[in-house]
């Protein structure tokens, strides 16, 4: 179907957004043009600190201080007077015309809903605010209405649902929650940044399939962000690539995969066909012996919300392990896969013993030191041993304190265990900087000035600092952009290699576990229903839940959208 000038939406016009003044003025947003057009999803891609998520926010004019529009239009098609393009930057961005235009003409989802829905309102409280603030409709009317787009987004038991809290939802169902919120006034254009980068690909896949049936029963405009580049390939129609405030590169989403102009483009495209196999680092790399075992988890069950008096779990408690058993061997990397509340998580604290289990045994057999159960350790006992084992956390936003520096952060263990001090500790720490590949001159400076590659490099020198023997990590990249994700685990591997490491990693992308993991094992709440070597799982999957799982992970190639059918276990659906 051709399409007319009548479809567009939003037109972005030499759009400029700069941070700071003077000689400090950072461009995050440097003269982009974009075309939002209805019943089209555009895809906007790049790396963290690409300018994506500042074009959003430049669209709705809601860009935060020391933030500006410095110049350029973003055209609201038919709003202006006599149905004339209303050009929303030259609006001020506290006006009541502005403010009438957000949620009814165009909405935004955000990537993180825990951090953008009210924890003290119910969801139905919130969803109702939207809908009264642009419509003339009763308090009741307005919630018949929101029951109505809770059951569109396909949130079970909606009439029940909207008067809970959003503490009381997963993951999966705050986005959609979310998404019911941002639909509510049935806006011309929806705004989703990085919607299920938080999410399993389950979940995901049905986060995907729920925007993609909305798009086409309300014929809006849809403008995606995200840097998976699998999930373009499932949902988008036409691509633009960002690098550095820049729009490098635009056009209809077959072209850009298959025939990619722009270098950031094709190299963007090569690190995500890159994590579609195994590492190059893995031949080099000697096979584990499996009968020397470093860790052995035996029945391991653990409970949230209470026990009985015969140590059962009590009414409405969560067992979220559940006589999980497998061993380790060293110098092998084992991958825990799953969706969210699986209990990935879980099993990583409790044998780290963050967590306490209620029965079962986590041995641990150092090199030169008898095997000890961890789980009949009290907690004071444990500490001694997190010298060989350590742990490098999700978020390298959260998981570094803000007012340590480098150097600090990394000393810390080296310190605390009294292994150096003085010159000799800002040495230990200049030559894991040098492993991580950091500059030593780096060790001065705080978090806040690294992207977010460089502080799980941080991260990783720091769990590294006392030469472990095991380092459990948990969604070590899933924060990280799909460039930066491969070198991650590269180095990982690399450093693994060389100290004689073994690994547990838990992730819920089945291409970063195919890439990095010697096996795999497949949780589901909170049971393992699958183990084994990494490609005989990925190729051919023995459990129902396993094929699911496998069935849900967007292929990073256009031509192969629908083409392989999804397959849904038990009640995934509505997760």
């Amino acid at each position: 179907m051709a399409e007319s000038a009548g479809d567009i939406v939003v037109e972005v016009k030499n759009l400029s957004t700069w941070f700071g003044s003077g000689g400090d003025t950072f461009k995050a947003v440097d003269g982009i043009d974009l075309m939002l057009r209805r019943g089209r999803t555009l895809c906007v891609v790049g790396e963290s600190g690409s300018g994506k998520s500042v074009t959003a926010r430049s669209i709705l004019n809601i860009v935060p201080k020391p933030g500006r529009i410095a110049e350029g239009q973003v055209l609201l098609h038919g709003a202006g007077p006599g149905g004339a393009p209303l050009d929303l930057a030259a609006l001020n961005p506290h006006g009541r015309q502005i403010r009438a235009i957000r949620g009814r003409d165009i909405s935004m989802i955000f990537q993180e809903p825990m951090s953008s829905l009210s924890p003290v309102h119910t969801i139905g409280q919130q969803i109702v605010e939207v809908i009264r603030l642009h419509q003339k409709v009763s308090n009741a009317e307005a919630r018949e209405r929101a029951i109505a787009m809770l059951e569109q987004v396909r949130i079970p038991r909606p009439e029940q649902s909207i008067d809970a809290y959003p503490f009381e939802f997963s993951g999966g169902m705050r986005q959609r929650a979310m998404t019911a919120m941002a639909l509510a006034c049935e806006p011309k254009l929806l705004i989703a940044d990085e919607p299920t980068t938080a999410l399993d690909v389950t979940t995901q896949a049905e986060i995907l399939d729920l925007m993609r049936g909305l798009q086409q029963r309300l014929g809006m405009a849809m403008m995606f962000i995200t840097h998976d580049m699998g999930v373009v390939a499932e949902i988008a129609d036409d691509v633009a690539v960002m690098y550095r405030g820049k729009i490098v590169e635009t056009g209809p989403v077959d072209e850009i995969f298959h025939a990619p102009q722009h270098p950031y483009t094709r190299r963007l495209l090569d690190s995500v066909l890159a994590l579609e196999s195994r590492s190059h680092l893995a031949s080099k790399i000697a096979r584990p012996n499996p009968a020397d075992v470093i860790l052995e988890v035996r029945d391991l069950s653990l409970s949230f919300g209470g026990r009985d008096a015969f140590g059962g779990v009590k009414a409405g408690g969560v067992k979220a392990l559940d006589a999980v058993s497998f061993s380790l061997a060293r110098g092998e990397t084992l991958g825990i896969v799953g969706e969210s509340g699986s209990g990935k998580t879980t099993l990583g604290r409790s044998i780290m013993r963050i967590l306490a289990p209620d029965a079962g045994n986590i041995v641990f057999s150092g090199r030169d030191a008898a095997p000890v159960d961890l789980a009949a350790l009290p907690q004071g006992a444990v500490r001694p041993l997190w010298r060989d084992i350590r742990m490098i956390f999700q978020d390298p936003f959260a998981s570094l304190n803000p007012r340590m520096t480098v150097l600090q952060v990394i000393a810390e263990p080296l310190r605390n265990y009294g292994v150096a001090a003085g010159a000799e500790l800002e040495e230990r720490v200049g030559e894991l900087l040098d492993r991580v590949g950091l500059p030593r001159d780096a060790m001065r400076r705080y978090p806040h000035a690294f992207s977010g590659g460089q502080r799980q490099r941080i991260g990783i020198a720091r769990a590294i600092a006392m030469r472990p023997q095991l380092i459990v990590a948990d969604e070590a990249t899933s924060a990280l952009d799909v460039s930066l994700r491969a070198q991650v685990l590269d180095l990982m591997l690399e450093l693994g290699r060389e100290l004689s490491m073994s690994y547990v990693f838990i992730s819920h992308d089945m291409s970063v576990i195919r890439y990095m993991c010697d096996r795999v094992a497949v949780m589901h709440r909170g049971r393992i229903v699958e183990i084994g070597e990494t490609e005989a799982v990925c190729e051919n999957p023995q459990h129902p839940y396993t094929r699911a799982l496998i069935s849900a992970i967007p292929k990073p190639d256009p031509r192969q959208r629908g083409r392989l059918a999804r397959i849904r276990y038990g009640a995934e659906a509505v997760a």
